[in-house]
């Protein structure tokens, strides 16, 4: 069964009257984890986009770099954007459900919100009903503060990201620390392991941006350090 095919059904549940809250928690065991990390995507977007009052075309753009979604499927994407967007149900209780969706496992939660800081950022600028919104996703998230750090360095607009944030070490660690932090962000960005955590064949085009976003960091690292030596 394909992901658009639970996608689907999942539609057709909330037009029965379920809950966002309720398809969560029907899709929180794989291999149905793919189709849920897809909704919460487009259904966290949604109340996103609510949060600053507006939907600008780099954001709908910036969407579908996350999230690949075919011509034959776009009708249904839309539907489940609308009803969540104006859904009465406040943004707080999605994040606690996708939250609860996966469990212990915080990788795919990362990159859930990964893809919304994309977002985010796609216009060139973080509104601050945005940021509010991100940083409170990542609080019922349960993920570390480090994630958020380096999130933010990495996507928010306007600030040369600090390369030490974007690996998530610190400027006194030593190149050995660093260079193992690297390959660690560098290994678990591999399309492959994303999908085994997962994230949706549809969705691992992010890790594109953010391998390119880790290798810059650690060459920059390098580079101020070999200028120090010199």
């Amino acid at each position: 069964m394909s992901i658009w095919t639970r996608i689907a059904e999942a539609l057709r549940a909330l037009r029965e009257g379920e809950s966002f809250a309720d398809v969560f928690e029907r899709l929180k065991t794989p291999p149905e984890q793919t189709a849920g990390f897809a909704i919460a995507v487009i259904a966290l977007g949604a109340k996103m986009a609510k949060a600053d009052g507006q939907v600008t075309r780099d954001e709908v753009a910036a969407f579908r770099e996350v999230f690949h979604i075919p011509p034959s499927a776009e009708r249904q994407a839309a539907r489940i954007f609308n009803m969540a967007r104006t859904d009465v149900a406040g943004f707080e209780g999605y994040a606690a459900s996708v939250a609860r969706m996966f469990g212990d496992r915080k990788a795919p939660l990362e990159d859930l919100l990964e893809g919304l800081f994309h977002v985010a950022a796609a216009d060139g600028e973080f509104h601050p009903d945005e940021e509010a919104f991100l940083r409170e996703v990542w609080r019922l998230f349960a993920l570390p503060e480090r994630v958020y750090r380096t999130l933010h360095a990495r996507y928010a607009p306007g600030a040369a990201p600090d390369p030490y944030e974007v690996l998530g070490v610190r400027p006194e660690d030593s190149d050995d620390k660093i260079r193992r932090a690297w390959r660690k962000l560098v290994r678990e960005t591999h399309p492959d392991r994303m999908i085994a955590r997962g994230v949706p064949e549809e969705a691992v085009r992010l890790a594109t941006q953010r391998l390119a976003a880790v290798n810059d960091a650690y060459d920059e690292i390098m580079q101020m350090r070999q200028g120090a030596h010199a």
